[in-house]
């Protein structure tokens, strides 16, 4: 069994994208296994041993573009070595370099042109979404028939919300109403996979593929912040390179 989970999507043959999983690495604890992030309290020997591992397993041309993710809308062009900067989504046309993000729970979204020549990793907490962090990043890209990937998030029978991020997403538009279904004590339980479908359809991206795990509930496969806390952070990478 592989310690990753590969994109199911049409993409063009030389792109590559997939999601860490929890296995395969040397952490320990809550960390068990394969954390690849030096920010959640892990051994930091460990975690660069995991981005090892991580790179081999993979056989990635370079070592991934990693972002100081901050649950915003920030979008930088990546190049590899550069150094770390402070957003939560980039995108690049060069071939070998890796786009990055992590996630326990909140969404990781990649995105890549038909024409395989474009890239993107999109960091996708609610507070980012809200904020217009998906808008962003296809603006930055400026291509045309986008398809994307919802890798795996926190599912929505577990995604529970307050009313005031329910009534921030229906005043920006009615059309997140339906991504949210009432729950007790007037909280709501939130679909970000919806969340983020209704945002692509209304930038007319509507070949969306994924968005059919729940870390929350798969504890052997996934971190999950909201189940466990202090815990690790899976990684969504993607790339451009020669035809399969």
């Amino acid at each position: 069994m592989n310690d990753w989970l590969q994109a199911d999507w049409p993409a063009p043959g030389n792109i590559r994208a997939l999601v860490t999983l929890r296995s395969g690495g040397v952490s320990e604890a809550c960390y068990a296994s394969l954390n690849p992030a030096l920010h959640v309290g892990d051994e930091p020997g460990a975690v660069l041993a995991n981005r090892r591992r991580i790179g081999e397993m993979l056989h990635l041309p370079s070592e991934p573009v990693w972002l100081e993710q901050v649950h915003g809308c920030r979008v930088v062009e990546v190049q590899t070595g550069m150094p770390l900067q402070q957003a939560d989504a980039g995108f690049t046309r060069q071939a070998g370099v890796v786009c990055a993000v992590m996630t326990a729970d909140c969404l990781p979204l990649l995105l890549c042109n038909r024409q395989g020549t474009c890239i993107a990793a999109v960091y996708g907490g609610w507070r980012g979404l809200l904020a217009g962090v998906i808008e962003n990043t296809v603006q930055a890209m400026a291509e045309k028939q986008l398809l994307a990937w919802l890798g795996p998030a926190i599912g929505p029978s577990c995604f529970e919300v307050g009313a005031d991020v329910r009534n921030a997403f229906v005043d920006k538009s009615a059309d997140f109403a339906p991504a949210f279904q009432a729950a007790e004590n007037g909280r709501w339980l939130a679909d970000i996979y919806r969340i983020a479908r209704i945002i692509l359809a209304r930038l007319k991206i509507h070949s969306v593929y994924g968005g059919d795990h729940c870390t929350f509930s798969e504890p052997q496969r996934f971190y999950s912040y909201r189940r466990d806390g202090r815990t690790g952070r899976m990684a969504a990478l993607i790339w451009m390179g020669p035809d399969a």
